[in-house]
């Protein structure tokens, strides 16, 4: 059976839309790229122009199948209201709540599959979370920890801004949806401090905004504990929370994250780790399970690529994949936690990830 998506047009060439762009031609997709200036050179064709400039998006939407962003989550919203109007897919990368619930609505009278939120978290995260509690008759918990870090950090933070520095302050100051003692809440981001080891490396852990997805009405009532926390070098959370709350930058979140991205740029050696546990029953016995990874630098197609950009642009192009293949709805509203991870982990970037 061929293909249901054979054109894609990309928007955003960053450091995560040019790589899902390039795996996705490779992997025989008409990919088109959607940049305000696009630096280099692509094996597709690329489209110079500026979300803002109505016709110009309209027209790149029209003549694709599905639309990618990979845009900071500030710009999604308006680029996913175009893609409904056209009655085309969509996909990003969005860590956002309210631009999550905002498409989760427009998807309900929608012509292709909506699916925000299929990078790595949230994204392939909550693929593995929904695994391991699929393996359980009765669920105690479920916990998601990822970060993504340096691999020879320096300094007090032990941080470098790979990832936007907008999403990650937006991370940081959000509320946070979690299931405590059985029942849905919020609480405060940079808070529940824990102690995680990973490969001999000892990290911290501490909660943090949009990491869940929608894994909170998903397990209501199933699960008496479920939460999202991000994985950093000791001490940063302290740190964290003195910026934001002594210094008061939390309602100067722009010249917050200009402040920290130019203390900290980006560097290109890092590590992404991902500690997923399930705690719960089975044949009447408590069981743990675990799926724990550490992620480097990947050379793909002549080039490294960082693990932060590999693994967010390689989860968005095994959804993609999925849902052109038909093992995925063509439409409405994607959630990550209904796709099967062993579908996931067969597609051509899926197997990234083993």
């Amino acid at each position: 059976m061929g293909k249901s998506i054979q054109s894609v047009l990309v928007v955003g060439l960053g450091r995560v839309g040019s790589l899902a762009a390039i795996l996705l031609d490779s992997n025989g997709y008409q990919v088109t790229g959607f940049d305000t200036s696009p630096d280099e050179e692509y094996p597709f064709k690329v489209i110079s122009g500026s979300v803002e400039d109505d016709s110009v998006l309209k027209n790149a939407i029209a003549g694709h199948d599905a639309i990618l962003t990979c845009l900071p989550y500030h710009l999604n919203l308006e680029v996913a209201k175009k893609v409904h109007q056209a009655g085309r897919h969509y996909f990003d990368l969005t860590e956002d709540v309210p631009t999550t619930t905002a498409i989760r609505e427009m998807s309900g009278s929608s012509k292709g599959i909506m699916a925000p939120q299929c990078g790595l978290a949230p994204g392939f995260v909550g693929i593995c979370g929904a695994h391991l509690a699929g393996e359980l008759e009765q669920l105690r918990s479920i916990e998601l920890r990822v970060g993504a870090l340096p691999q020879h950090p320096r300094g007090l933070l032990g941080y470098a801004f790979n990832w936007s520095p907008e999403g990650v302050v937006n991370e940081y100051l959000n509320d946070c949806e979690v299931i405590q003692d059985g029942r849905r809440a919020r609480v405060p981001a940079m808070e529940g401090l824990e102690t995680i080891v990973i490969d001999g490396v000892q990290l911290e852990a501490f909660t943090t905004s949009g990491g869940l997805g929608t894994l909170c009405e998903t397990y209501d009532g199933k699960v008496s504990h479920l939460n999202y926390k991000t994985i950093r070098y000791p001490g940063h959370g302290g740190l964290m929370r003195f910026f934001f709350s002594e210094l008061d930058m939390r309602d100067h979140r722009t010249e917050a994250g200009e402040i920290l991205i130019n203390a900290k740029p980006p560097v290109k050696e890092d590590v992404v780790y991902v500690h997923v546990a399930v705690e719960g029953w089975k044949e009447g016995k408590l069981v743990r399970e675990e799926f724990v990874r550490s992620y480097f630098p990947r050379e793909i197609h002549t080039k490294t690529w960082k693990a932060i950009s590999w693994t967010t642009a390689a989860s968005v192009s095994a959804v993609i994949e999925l849902v052109s293949q038909g093992s995925l709805p063509n439409q409405g509203f994607l959630k990550q936690e209904d796709i099967p991870l062993d579908m996931f982990l067969n597609t051509p970037t899926g197997q990234f990830f083993k």
